[in-house]
């Protein structure tokens, strides 16, 4: 009796997991497709770090005079333009300055290092030369490279992400007649994080020699930046063609 329950059992067993399979995998064929929908732009936003830092006995002197370049800094920047919210602090910090000394053989505390990183906000490209002056002239220590973007960032992924998800579709729909049937529905879409090429950064020490006192003002023009999403898509393939 109980081998008779088993062998049903195992034909029950056998029955279900079959047709769990088939709803799993599904018998209708699918097509599978993956693209990528592109957009270029013309940046018109900039954004560049500049650090002031000092270095003295104590931690208090190497605080205070980094504070009076960043007072000075703030000063040339709403100068230029620059509003106090598109200046803020990105890091701060006092830290202790060791050197090892060999014929010694350990550290000796040499005196503590001050800085203040701030990170500019340029909304309009045509002031970024005037705002990087600003800030070299001001007397900061570094300017860090300088990046590009758009106001129109994401008006223009999606613009990208619609471009992406239609060349799946034609990809899928000569796919689908290659193969001797049509396209159906989509069953799925996934989209990926869009990728955004920056033009080349303008390097530090470029910007920091072409903006002296007596020097013409530093000028500033990005090449096109491309802003790209891509998609993968699921669809349904019919085996009869289009008529």
């Amino acid at each position: 009796m109980n081998a008779l329950k088993l062998l049903v059992f195992a034909l029950w067993a056998f029955v279900f997991l079959s047709g769990y399979s088939t709803a799993l995998y599904g018998e209708e064929p699918r097509i599978v497709v993956s693209a990528t929908g592109k957009v270029s732009v013309k940046p018109d936003m900039a954004e560049f770090g500049v650090l002031v830092k000092s270095v003295a006995k104590n931690a208090d002197q190497a605080a205070v005079r980094t504070a009076e370049k960043y007072r000075a800094l703030q000063q040339a920047l709403r100068a230029a333009g620059i509003p106090v919210e598109d200046a803020p602090t990105a890091s701060y910090t006092v830290s202790p300055q060791w050197e090892w000394v060999q014929t010694e053989g350990r550290s000796v505390l040499k005196g503590y290092a001050a800085q203040h990183l701030v990170m500019v906000k340029v909304r309009n490209l045509a002031s970024a030369g005037k705002a990087v002056d600003a800030a070299v002239q001001s007397g900061a220590d570094e300017v860090h490279q300088i990046t590009f973007t758009s106001s129109r960032y994401d008006e223009l992924r999606r613009q990208a992400l619609a471009a992406a998800v239609s060349n799946a579709r034609s990809d899928a729909e000569i796919m689908a007649k290659a193969a001797g049937g049509r396209l159906g529905g989509v069953i799925e879409l996934t989209v990926g994080q869009p990728l955004y090429r920056p033009a080349p950064s303008m390097d530090m020490m470029t910007m920091k020699a072409a903006a002296p006192e007596a020097a013409p003002p530093t000028e500033i023009a990005p090449a096109e930046q491309d802003i790209a999403v891509s998609v993968s898509s699921m669809w349904k393939f019919l085996g009869t063609p289009a008529r």
